[in-house]
C-alpha cells in the first residue's frame, strides 16, 4: 500500500502541475493584458479577485476543496496584518487569494525569477532578499506602504515551512513590529491539512485532501504591548486553536 501511495502521489502531482499551469494561463493572461499596468491598490485588488477564482478551480480539480471560515472578522474599511501558519508549499496559493480583500504577502525574491510565474509572484508580493540587511529594511517600509494604501499584509511569522513535530514553530518579530508601528490589528489565520496534501518531506508529491482556512478574531495591540509580548500572545492563540481543531 505504501508503494501504491507513493506512485499515486507523484501521478497526482503531475496532474496538479498540468492543472496549475493551464489554469494560470486561462485566468491570468487577461489580467496581464488589461490590468497589469494599473496602479495599486486597484491592480492588487483585481489580481486577488482573479486569483481567488483561479485557485477555486485548481483546488477543486485536484481534489483539495477549500472551506474558509471567519471572514466576518474582516471589517469593511479596515486593513490588517494577517499571520498564517505554514506547513506546506500549498499554503502560499491558498492564503492570499482567500483573504477577504486586496492584500500582499512578504515573499522570497528567488521565486520571482521563474519565467511567467515570477510575474504572478511579484504582483501579489513584497519581495525580500533575506541575505541582505538593506533588503529586509526596505521590505519593512514597503509593508507599511501596503497597509497605508488600503491593502492587508499577509505574513508567515514562522519564516519557513514547519517540518517539526510541534504544532507551530516559534515566531519571528517582523509581523508584530509591523502591527505595533502601524497600530493595525492582527488577524490570526490557521490553514489545515496542507501538510497531508503536500508533505514537506516529499518531492513532487500531492494527494487529494479537503483543506480549510480559519480566520480568528482580530488581536488589537495594546499601548503596553512590546513586540515580544504581542508575539507570545498571538502564538498561544494560534497554537491552542490549531491543536484543538486539527484532525
Amino acid at each position: 500500500m505504501k508503494i501504491l501511495r507513493e506512485i499515486f502521489g507523484r501521478l497526482w502531482a503531475t496532474w496538479g502541475l498540468v492543472v496549475f499551469s493551464s489554469t494560470m494561463i486561462v485566468f491570468l493572461v487577461p489580467f496581464f493584458l488589461f490590468c497589469y499596468f494599473r496602479k495599486d491598490p486597484e491592480k492588487t485588488k483585481i489580481f486577488i479577485f482573479i486569483s481567488r477564482i483561479w485557485m477555486n478551480v485548481f483546488l477543486t480539480l485536484t481534489g483539495c476543496p477549500l472551506k474558509v471560515t471567519g471572514k466576518e472578522n474582516f471589517k469593511r474599511g479596515e486593513t490588517y496584518v494577517v499571520v498564517n501558519n505554514h506547513n506546506s508549499f500549498m499554503d502560499i496559493p491558498i492564503s492570499c487569494p482567500f483573504i477577504p480583500g486586496g492584500n500582499k504577502t512578504i515573499a522570497k525574491i528567488e521565486l520571482s525569477k521563474i519565467p511567467v510565474f515570477g510575474l504572478v509572484y511579484k504582483t501579489g508580493s513584497v519581495l525580500v532578499d533575506r541575505k541582505k540587511e538593506n533588503s529586509r529594511r526596505e521590505s519593512f517600509t514597503k509593508m507599511k506602504e501596503v497597509l497605508a494604501m488600503g491593502l492587508h499584509m499577509s505574513i508567515y511569522p514562522e519564516g519557513t515551512r514547519n517540518t517539526t513535530e510541534e504544532p507551530i514553530k516559534p515566531f519571528y518579530d517582523g509581523a508584530f513590529r509591523l502591527a505595533i508601528d502601524t497600530k493595525k490589528k492582527i488577524i490570526p489565520a490557521l490553514i489545515f491539512n496542507t501538510r497531508q496534501a503536500m508533505p514537506a518531506d516529499k518531492t513532487f508529491f500531492l494527494l487529494p485532501k479537503p483543506l480549510s482556512m480559519h480566520f480568528l478574531a482580530p488581536v488589537q495591540p495594546s499601548p503596553t504591548d512590546t513586540v515580544q509580548s504581542l508575539k507570545e500572545k498571538v502564538f498561544l492563540i494560534m497554537r491552542d486553536y490549531y491543536v484543538a481543531n486539527r484532525k
